[in-house]
């Protein structure tokens, strides 16, 4: 976390703060990845550890924020830097975001997604990119209502690690790093 903000207040609401995830954060990371897929319908899809978290944190792999209301979390957000050979631009990509139920509609979400924005913006990032179920209608007004467009015609496709051994040994790389 090389930034120098490492909390903000909002001025949306005096209760709303923000603060940095540190690795000691790792099994609050995942009790809230646990709590979206849950949301999502994908609970089996959440296969990540504290420990697995904590190692993606102290190396600067992924970092995450927590959405505070008078000081207590009430949301996360879990994100990493990408670029894009497309358009030739730097970004942050939003791989976990939730604000929990009993505090939506209270401009939790506009303000992490704000915070977002500033820290990108901040890195000299041009994008800000994340996934969304089709289904989930809330959030796609949501953000629909931050001005964010879908890339309709792009799916993701990932491979497992034992997917990638696989495919690895389909033309094993003999070079040198």
């Amino acid at each position: 976390m090389s930034d120098d903000m490492l909390a903000a207040k909002s001025d949306i609401d005096p209760n709303l703060s923000w603060r940095w995830a540190t690795p000691d954060d790792a099994e609050q990371v995942v009790a809230y990845m646990r709590k979206l897929g849950a949301y999502q319908k994908m609970s089996d899809a959440i296969i990540a550890t504290p420990a697995s978290i904590r190692g993606l944190l102290e190396k600067g792999q992924g970092e995450a924020i927590f959405c505070l209301y008078d000081g207590a979390p009430i949301g996360f957000a879990y994100f990493c830097e990408k670029s894009s050979a497309f358009t030739g631009r730097s970004g942050i990509f939003i791989d976990g975001f939730l604000i929990d139920e009993q505090m939506r509609h209270k401009h939790a979400g506009r303000f992490v997604m704000s915070a977002l924005c500033q820290i990108a913006l901040g890195r000299g990032c041009q994008l800000l990119e994340w996934g969304c179920l089709d289904w989930n209608a809330p959030a796609i007004t949501f953000y629909q209502g931050l001005g964010a467009y879908c890339l309709d015609d792009m799916r993701i496709y990932r491979l497992t690690p034992d997917q990638m051994h696989t495919v690895a040994e389909m033309a094993p790389y003999r070079g040198s790093n």
